[in-house]
């Protein structure tokens, strides 16, 4: 069961954009690429995905990057139509799912799709998710020839028992072997882990962290596991099969997290994510965070558009829409047949206020290394800040010079943090 789509106002059946939309804005500019297909459903996962058997007749994948062209072609002239400016996509990110289910050559021609609609910046950083069991040598140097740049590899564990719990399929003494593949064709790569697996000990913890360093890649992404309701995971807890871990043990593993992989080299530049160099961030992941523009190609793909005339470092909501937000259907079938009928596939809008919008902001942005202008933040959100130094939540040196920034006990308690800065 994957989540609801928000709520929202319908959208126009042609994808047209308000005219407030159009005109010139930042430079950099996103395109997320949306495969719903995987071999198996995880438990705990609760994303837009597609097993063959869920999908039934009418949703092929050897069709799908044809499907998602169309939608391509439909969001350049869409953008066209609304005047806003053209531009290079700076990022460009493959994600599902699992994108290398499809063969190599899809996924490369449905970035040469993003390149002649937009073309893409000299620098532009193109990733794609992959799972280490549907890689080869062979399939990791065609995403290289065809300009990708960088592949995020869905590990999640190094610990048998521990992946037999999530239903992950691939075997962990593969992930040597995928990365050093990824790198022989040339791309950085990045591992993604989940602590808090009901079974997993910090030991098991532990293992997981050492065989990612071993492996001496650039990036890590650590979350802890969120059960969704409606998962197969969040039923087994209901029926008592498993139990969840506690707050403490969550705390515990994010801090040896930190700790190791802080000693190896690796920072952190956002709460969930650490690199060896700020260069080797994910730039289309710190995007998002920083409320940059992007286009989601794929069904129950989201987009947004900054207004043009958005102001920021006020503090104070400005008059008017700061942006628009919209989603796809979820359903392939219904996202193919929208568009073989030569419609948008976008199910809804939502002009934001600038009130939503400072709200989000600060919100993703306090969870960044670089920390928050402290300007952006309402006369009351200023106020909390002493009081959040004085809990050991946000870095003391950091305020003085004007920004917030979380402490290692801040970034334990982020979602506290942001009430705080936001009432």
């Amino acid at each position: 069961m994957s989540p609801a789509l928000p709520d929202g106002n319908p959208a126009p059946a042609d994808g047209a954009l308000p005219d407030w939309v159009g005109g010139p804005r930042s430079s950099r500019f996103g395109v997320y690429l949306h495969v719903p297909f995987c071999t198996v459903r995880c438990g705990y996962c609760d994303f837009n995905t597609y097993t063959a058997s869920e999908l039934g007749g009418g949703a092929s994948q050897a069709a799908y990057a044809d499907t998602a062209l169309r939608e391509i072609d439909l969001a350049g002239r869409v953008l066209d139509a609304a005047g806003v400016c053209a531009r290079e996509a700076s990022t460009v990110f493959v994600g599902g799912g699992t994108p290398t289910m499809l063969p190599p050559g899809d996924l490369a021609r449905m970035l040469d799709g993003v390149r002649g609609t937009w073309g893409l910046a000299p620098d532009a950083e193109v990733t794609t998710e992959a799972n280490p069991d549907s890689v080869t040598p062979g399939s990791l140097a065609t995403f290289a020839a065809a300009g990708f740049t960088r592949v995020s590899f869905g590990m999640q564990s190094a610990v048998p028992h521990v992946l037999a719990t999530l239903e992950r399929t691939h075997d962990p003494a593969r992930i040597p072997d995928v990365v050093r593949w990824a790198r022989d064709a040339g791309l950085a790569v990045s591992l993604d882990l989940i602590y808090g697996t009901p079974g997993e000990s910090l030991d098991d913890w532990r293992a997981s962290l050492d065989t990612v360093l071993a492996t001496g890649v650039d990036h890590v992404s650590a979350y802890a596991l969120v059960v969704e309701p409606g998962t197969k995971m969040a039923a087994q807890v209901r029926r008592g099969e498993v139990a969840l871990p506690t707050e403490d043990d969550q705390a515990a593993k994010y801090e040896v997290a930190d700790a190791v992989l802080r000693e190896a080299g690796l920072g952190w530049y956002e709460v969930s994510n650490w690199s060896r160099t700020p260069e080797q961030a994910c730039r289309h992941n710190l995007a998002y965070w920083r409320g940059d523009d992007w286009w989601g190609i794929g069904p129950g793909a989201h987009s947004y558009l900054a207004a043009p005339d958005a102001t920021s470092g006020t503090g104070e909501p400005s008059e008017g829409p700061a942006g628009l937000r919209w989603w796809n259907v979820k359903h392939p079938r219904r996202y193919a047949a929208l568009l073989e009928a030569g419609q948008s596939p976008a199910a809804g809008q939502e002009a934001l206020s600038a009130a939503s919008a400072q709200l989000e902001r600060v919100m993703l942005g306090v969870r960044l290394r670089e920390g928050l202008d402290l300007a952006v933040l309402s006369p009351g959100g200023r106020r909390a800040v002493a009081g959040l130094v004085a809990q050991g939540l946000l870095d003391g040196r950091a305020a003085v010079t004007g920004r917030a920034l979380l402490t290692l006990r801040g970034r334990l308690l982020a979602d506290a943090v942001v009430r705080d800065l936001t009432d």
